[in-house]
């Protein structure tokens, strides 16, 4: 049978409530009554019950992240960060995947209630309409690469914008004149961000030149589709830059199938800077997100809300990138170089 407080207090001849006070570290409580209590309750094996601490505290000790998919390199590296941070503060996390569904996105935020104490949100079908119709007006919660149409929450964002716009820069100063984008999938923040950079960049650039896309999902496939389409043109881009590294590396092997060189015959580039990135053949020129550090920076900022110790609830924060190019854009020796965030005209 399980310990219970009563067994405590009997055998350390105190009161339950004195029990209940010291083994909540209430200041109540003498520190030498806490230590015997303590010692008491390690004898006996006592477990507390983390529902009845809850129910004290009105607190879970858990939080939420409510992601669009679980699957591949990027979720994996947020993910990472988002637990390296709740571990350090002795919390628990619990993950629900909306799989680019509004209406899982709805389902996905009502399974959180009574759950967690707060919420990091990231889809491309949030906004303020949403969260009031599924979550209390209390929950607190913290925006990651998603905009709610107002400033009522509080946000993480990447420079998606100025790296796409430093990516083009930076093929055109290689001197390519024919860059096709494969573009990510229709309504997706990250994706209609770093299409806005690549077009804006190229008008400026280049102007007269089309815009010329394909469309992609993030996913390999989609990449090693639009490679396919690539192979089959009569005059094919000297550069493709892939909204993604997925597609991107999904691009690179549809190419190398089809019997062109990269960067010889035509160069590639990527975006986030996943792991694998670096160890493709050629490795892959991208822009860097410190995707396990956005993970980190949201849930501190997540923990500041739910203690309401300083945090401004309605601040939007901006994440740098960084270009990174690696060879297969020409250049065989790796370079990193720092970007200042940039606003969209």
């Amino acid at each position: 049978m399980a310990v219970t407080i009563k067994d405590i207090a009997k055998a350390a001849r105190v009161s339950i409530a004195t029990v209940s006070r010291a083994l909540n570290d209430s200041d109540s409580v003498t520190g030498e009554t806490r230590r015997h209590v303590h010692a008491v309750a390690a004898r006996l094996g006592y477990i507390p019950h983390e529902g009845a601490r809850s129910l004290s505290s009105r607190r879970t000790q858990c939080v939420g992240a409510v992601l669009p998919d679980l699957h591949g390199e990027f979720f994996s590296e947020l993910i990472r960060g988002i637990d390296r941070v709740a571990r350090t503060h002795g919390l628990h996390l619990l993950l629900s995947c909306s799989h680019g569904d509004v209406a899982e996105v709805g389902a996905a935020l009502r399974a959180m209630r009574g759950r967690v104490d707060g919420l990091l949100v990231m889809s491309p079908h949030v906004d303020s309409a949403v969260l009031e119709k599924n979550l209390h007006p209390t929950m607190p919660i913290v925006l990651v690469n998603t905009r709610s149409g107002d400033d009522h929450y509080s946000s993480l964002v990447i420079d998606n914008y100025g790296g796409a716009c430093a990516m083009v820069r930076h093929l055109v100063g290689r001197g390519h004149r024919r860059i096709a984008m494969i573009a990510g999938p229709e309504g997706n923040f990250d994706a209609r961000e770093r299409l806005a950079g690549f077009t804006d960049t190229l008008a400026e650039l280049l102007p007269g030149t089309p815009a010329q896309t394909l469309r992609g999902d993030f996913s390999e496939e989609s990449g090693y589709r639009a490679g396919r389409q690539l192979l089959s043109m009569s005059e094919r881009p000297q550069a493709i830059f892939a909204a993604n590294d997925m597609m991107a590396i999904g691009c690179l092997f549809a190419l190398h199938e089809g019997g062109l060189a990269v960067p010889d015959d035509i160069a590639v580039a990527g975006f986030d800077d996943v792991p694998i990135a670096r160890y493709v053949t050629p490795p892959l020129t991208t822009v860097r997100v410190r995707i396990a550090e956005l993970g980190e920076l949201a849930l501190e900022r997540l923990v500041l809300a739910i203690g309401e110790e300083g945090h401004d609830k309605h601040s939007i924060q901006t994440l740098r990138t960084e270009l990174v190019v690696r060879s297969s854009c020409g250049r065989r020796e790796p370079a990193v170089v720092a970007l200042a965030p940039k606003a969209r005209r």
